[in-house]
């Protein structure tokens, strides 16, 4: 079974919601609908209702039993106000109104309340905009400090096993990360491992050296960032600094690394030192090894949320929104 379609098949009939705050758009309507007719997911479309009329035009088709808000509207708009205003210092609740009502951030504000279980959003709105709208409303992990991103790479044949999966981070959204951010990064990934992948996330830290091969800035970021993220989280099989063939080929990991590790040559999920990296590798993987990449995913935060491509098609909208809701527990 295709992984998307699996993924589709844990989602199927558990009655979970899913806020689509740009029903503006003709897409977010045509994927609505198959959310809803599907079984996959109780789709929540929100708009003005010229918006929404407009759109359906477009699209060619009904939100017949699927809930429509207009968060101006709404009567939990003086509700998710007062919520937001409690929590952001200086903001009164006459402001915070004036913020909640838009819909990415009412959207984050229904699924901080456990109004929706999940928000995808971004086909006609900035990356940056959805992540702050996601960091005042829905909030990060507790002690992470930096949203980021990942892919899932599906690897076709990788040896001898078929369809493999890792997670490859952070790929679009940190440029040069630090060591506290990068180490942000490995953990975040790891949460997201564990609630994708049948096995336990083993975590390399990937860089041109393998355990003191060599020596440089970048490598020395990689080290403190490992020694961070081993305080934080001990129980944690994550290693490093590893050459991407230590990280995943056994027979290389038994000639380069020296000591034990639970990760050298099984990693499945490789954290990429900065964006450069980790965007061509991504991309490379996909191109070269025929591999399918899925995303990129937001990650960090203390509820699921995701942001689409703003070329984003139909299909794209409902893979993303079934992988997204694949990570709820």
């Amino acid at each position: 079974m295709d992984i998307i379609e699996s993924f589709g098949e844990r989602a199927r009939g558990k009655n979970l919601s899913v806020v689509l705050p740009e029903g503006r758009d003709e897409r977010i309507i045509r994927a609505a609908r198959r959310l809803k007719d599907d079984n996959i997911a109780e789709p929540i479309v929100l708009g003005r209702p010229e918006q929404i009329e407009a759109a359906l035009e477009k699209a060619g088709t009904t939100l017949d039993g699927i809930t429509v808000i207009n968060p101006k509207d709404s009567d939990k708009l003086d509700g998710y106000a007062e919520k937001y205003s409690s929590r952001r210092e200086g903001i009164s609740v006459a402001v915070a109104k004036r913020i909640v009502v838009k819909p990415l951030f009412y959207a984050g504000m229904m699924v901080s309340c456990g109004d929706a279980d999940t928000a995808v959003g971004g086909v006609a709105s900035a990356t940056s905009i959805l992540i702050q709208a996601g960091v005042l409303t829905v909030g990060l992990i507790p002690g992470i400090e930096t949203p980021s991103s990942y892919f899932l790479m599906v690897i076709p044949d990788f040896q001898g096993e078929r369809d493999k999966p890792f997670i490859y981070a952070d790929c679009a959204v940190n440029i040069d990360p630090s060591a506290e951010q990068l180490a942000d990064i490995a953990l975040a990934s790891a949460v997201s491992a564990r609630r994708l992948l049948v096995e336990e996330p083993r975590v390399a830290l990937l860089s041109f050296s393998t355990r003191g091969s060599a020596s440089g800035p970048s490598v020395a970021k990689i080290r403190r960032a490992l020694e961070i993220a081993r305080v934080r989280a001990p129980n944690l099989a994550i290693d490093g600094e590893f050459q991407a063939d230590s990280a995943i080929i056994p027979r290389v990991a038994a000639k380069k690394v020296k000591g034990e590790s639970e990760v050298a040559g099984k990693a499945n999920v490789l954290i990429f030192p900065d964006l450069n990296s980790g965007n061509m590798a991504y991309k490379l993987t996909q191109y070269m090894a025929g591999a399918r990449a899925i995303g990129p995913f937001l990650q960090g935060f203390a509820k699921p949320i995701t942001d689409l491509s703003r070329g984003a098609s139909v299909e794209d909208i409902v893979s993303a929104t079934i992988l997204t809701l694949a990570q709820i527990r």
